[in-house]
């Protein structure tokens, strides 16, 4: 082998790696999804790719990966299911957090079509797969909500909609009026959009893990990785407790678990909040629709397939899990009141309360891509509150790359060093 580079790893200068992804009690805990088999890492091993992360990222890329026909092994500090993932909202729509409109001022507006286009592709891509591999995660297509706020008006909105159209994205604005009579809503306006979807986050993770595991994926946990040691042909990394993971590959699918080994000029770490309800008497607003409003802070809300509302947002620039965590009841009676304000047929009174942690980047897109002085090890960085869309594409991305292929919008989606 050549000469080595030992790279650190577990969390870089702002997060430790004990660091608490969220704290509370998840309204995902009330549905029992499939268990993952995972056992201790008891002696040195070797593998085509090593995924780092086993939450409903690393899932989907060992999934994507382990159908190509790369062995693969998988790794997690806490164990299958136990990050993010569980923090989820999990309302995954192709449009991504960062209007249109917006992102074109941002990175052109050829670039921000693409990125779009790519969006929605994911969600349709996803729910094909689920299908294909019979997933039972309580997905369900619904249409969604955008909603007037304080970063979009009524006026914003209608530029939006006719951006969306031009780009081939199908998108129907409503007028206050509209949204009244069809809704029960209040605002100034609305873009009502077809085919997102509404899914179980922990029953999706839990049924792709399994699938990889089906075609001989490995899954280790606890195992956590303290370093890397790169050559040529390879990446050693090394664990906490001793055992040697060889591989070709590295993926870093560790969710907002910033490493140390990735760059991070243009990835923000902030914490957010979500409630849920109980199951609601009444009926829910039609096509129980996802319901997204232009503010920031944000506000989102979804039903679940059991007639709970889950009502998320409240973002802070906080990175402090014990800070994050004493905010939790008063920001969800906070979002109480904003989904009894939108909803007043609703009992916004909250069963579940919980928080995590969202990397975004300053473009509201992900960050994808190897890291060019470490060109065997991918990171994921930037899936902001479209989390589940964004894996999709990263699990695409990294397939068709390590397939020896180019994914044509891959640009779209770098790291500033690569």
């Amino acid at each position: 082998m050549s000469a080595a580079t030992t790279l650190p790893a577990g969390g870089g200068a702002a997060f430790p790696p004990d660091l608490e992804l969220r704290s509370g009690r998840s309204v995902w805990s009330a549905y029992r999804a499939p268990k993952v088999p995972a056992e201790p890492l008891s002696g040195d091993i070797a593998t085509d790719v090593l995924v780092v992360g086993m939450g409903v990222s690393g899932a989907m890329i060992a999934e994507a990966l382990t159908d190509e026909g790369w062995g693969v092994v998988m790794i997690d500090r806490r164990g299958p299911v136990a990050g993010s993932t569980a923090a989820s909202t999990a309302l995954v729509r192709y449009e991504i957090d960062t209007p249109l409109t917006r992102l074109a001022r941002s990175i052109g507006l050829e670039a921000a079509r693409r990125a779009w286009r790519r969006s929605r592709l994911a969600v349709a891509n996803l729910a094909a797969r689920i299908d294909e591999l019979g997933i039972p995660c309580e997905m369900a297509a619904r249409p969604s909500l955008y909603l007037a706020g304080s970063l979009l008006t009524g006026s914003g909105l209608r530029t939006e909609a006719e951006a969306r159209r031009a780009a081939g994205i199908e998108a129907r604005y409503l007028t206050a009026g509209e949204l009244r009579e069809r809704f029960g809503i209040e605002r100034a306006g609305a873009i009502l959009s077809p085919a997102n979807l509404a899914l179980d986050p922990r029953k999706l993770a839990s049924g792709l893990m399994r699938a990889a595991i089906v075609r001989g994926a490995r899954a280790y946990a606890p195992v956590a990785a303290v370093g890397y040691r790169q050559a040529v042909g390879g990446v050693t990394v090394e664990t906490a407790d001793g055992p040697v993971i060889s591989a070709k590959h590295v993926v870093l699918a560790t969710g907002s678990e910033l490493d140390a080994l990735v760059p991070s000029e243009r990835h923000e770490i902030v914490a957010t909040w979500a409630m849920a309800t109980r199951p609601q008497k009444a009926r829910l607003w039609p096509g129980a629709a996802l319901i997204r409003e232009a503010s920031d802070p944000s506000l989102h809300l979804r039903a679940t397939a059991d007639g709970r509302v889950i009502c998320g947002g409240e973002e802070e620039a906080l990175t402090d899990p014990e800070a994050r965590e004493a905010r939790t009841l008063a920001k969800a009676a906070k979002l109480s009141r904003k989904l009894a304000r939108l909803l007043p047929g609703i009992d916004p009174t909250p069963d579940y309360a919980w928080s995590g942690f969202l990397g975004v980047s300053a473009t509201g897109l992900p960050m994808i891509s190897r890291l060019r002085a470490r060109p065997r090890i991918y990171a994921l960085l930037g899936r902001g509150r479209d989390g589940i869309t964004f894996s999709r594409i990263a699990a695409e991305l990294i397939a068709t790359e390590l397939r020896g292929d180019r994914d044509a919008d891959a640009g779209l989606f770098r790291l500033a060093e690569d």
